[in-house]
């Protein structure tokens, strides 16, 4: 009881400290591609951290659902709520199609079958005629909320981001601690003893990978209506490089583990990227190589598994 009252107090000064945030000086703009790069984290840590499947292409959903969105607002002049949905749906697909292929394979052969369908996508991305190929789509419009509330000004995008953000990451709360959320950590920690219970295992892992796959392409599409462009940057391997490295770094199988971990590599990017330009990759990579050699469980598991040895020490009793 004790310890969920401080995840109570901690969350509820995270939130106060997110409204807060555009009126302490904090560009907006940082913060929103913050956010959208930490529900992908997230995202991708449902399938990594409770279910024990890497992937290898993630970018896939997230950039593509970015290309859909940005088309639909500049060409059909649909509101930013459908194209975003239409994102979302889109991605939900494609992870029901590369989904399907790759969970009859697990460990290494499974992350090579993501990985050479990420490829195809960015294939599709660079000669399709829709996706303006190198150049990508600019001048994407922030529109309105259902016609009602004007997206245009930083401060009303960012509480509608903000608020996106802090759904997603109550919603994959609740998928964890859910009976659903019990059976991935089961598959996860041994995928034939949940198959012998009579678990549907690749059923199961079919259905986490879409969830992760929308909610991947949920930020695409704000990624791309915040920044008002879509790139073939978001298709790009190291992009999905990039949401490994958020994981774990921050902690995989954590739930504040991603956002840290988004938090960490966007704002090293953001400050780093003008004074040392390409060599902040370099930099980047240094960091979580010393993350994966000092802090094997990420920064927040690492904290968590002190805290619980502390709590074993303090109370032998329980440990034994």
């Amino acid at each position: 009881m004790r310890m969920k009252n401080i995840n109570l107090i901690f969350y509820g000064c995270l939130f106060i400290a997110g409204l807060m945030a555009p009126w302490l000086g904090i560009y907006p703009v940082y913060l929103m591609t913050l956010y959208c790069y930490a529900i992908f984290a997230c995202a991708f840590n449902l399938m990594l951290g409770y279910s024990g499947m890497l992937s290898f292409g993630h970018a896939a959903y997230f950039g593509f659902s970015s290309y859909i969105t940005a088309h639909l607002i500049t060409v059909y002049s649909c509101s930013t709520v459908v194209a975003i949905l239409a994102g979302m749906l889109t991605s939900c697909l494609l992870g029901l199609v590369i989904g399907f292929i790759a969970i009859r394979r697990s460990g290494i052969y499974f992350a090579m079958i993501t990985l050479a369908l990420s490829q195809l996508v960015y294939f599709v991305c660079l000669q399709a005629s829709f996706t303006g190929g190198e150049n990508g789509i600019q001048g994407v419009v922030r529109g309105d909320l259902i016609g009602l509330v004007s997206l245009k000004d930083d401060l009303t995008m960012y509480y509608f981001v903000f608020f996106v953000f802090v759904l997603v990451f109550l919603f994959i709360q609740r998928v964890i601690n859910s009976p659903f959320g019990q059976v991935l950590k089961a598959i996860r920690e041994n995928e034939t003893r949940a198959c012998s219970l009579g678990y549907f295992v690749d059923r199961q892992k079919l259905l986490v990978f879409v969830i992760s796959s929308t909610l991947a392409g949920l930020a695409g599409s704000i990624k791309s209506v915040v920044l008002g462009f879509a790139t073939l940057s978001d298709v790009l391997q190291s992009t999905s490089g990039e949401v490994i490295l958020m994981t774990m770094l921050g902690g995989a199988g954590t739930f504040f583990g991603p956002v840290l971990g988004a938090g960490i590599v966007v704002t090293l990017q953001d400050t780093l990227s003008d004074k040392v330009g390409s060599w902040v990759t370099v930099i980047i990579g240094a960091i979580f190589v010393l993350c994966v050699m000092a802090f094997r469980k990420g920064i927040v598991g690492e904290v968590l598994a002190y805290l619980n040895r502390r709590k074993e020490k303090s109370n032998p009793s329980t440990s034994s």
